[in-house]
């Protein structure tokens, strides 16, 4: 099932990209009559088969997101560290240095 909606995410990818690609951008008219007021720009758009197409392919693109996230974490039975063994401590025996470990006198108190 998971590879179904994985084939179909991606092929809505593919096409939301195009079609985002496709269109034009919402302040076009304004631009190319150098500053003159457009009623599609300040107004509402109707929306052209584009925009309508966009839309739905973004909700496709949203609900196989979800679709893929829910049936991964159900598939999800095991942990990263599932057969990682627990550090160990290794102990040594002790060694003694082969040189001497310089020491510090005790320092006096200074008396005021």
């Amino acid at each position: 099932m998971s590879t179904l909606i994985i084939v179909v995410h991606l092929i809505t990818c593919f096409f939301l990209i195009l079609f985002v690609l496709l269109q034009a951008g919402k302040g076009a008219e304004v631009g190319a009559t150098f500053g003159g007021i457009s009623q599609t720009f300040f107004g509402t758009q109707g929306g052209n088969i584009l925009t309508k197409i966009t839309t739905v392919l973004a909700f496709v693109f949203m609900a196989t997101s979800i679709g893929l996230t829910a049936f991964q974490h159900k598939e999800m039975t095991e942990s990263v560290m599932t057969g990682v063994a627990a550090p160990t401590t290794q102990t040594t025996p002790a060694q003694t240095p082969t040189t001497p470990v310089p020491t510090k006198a005790p320092v006096a108190p200074v008396k005021k």
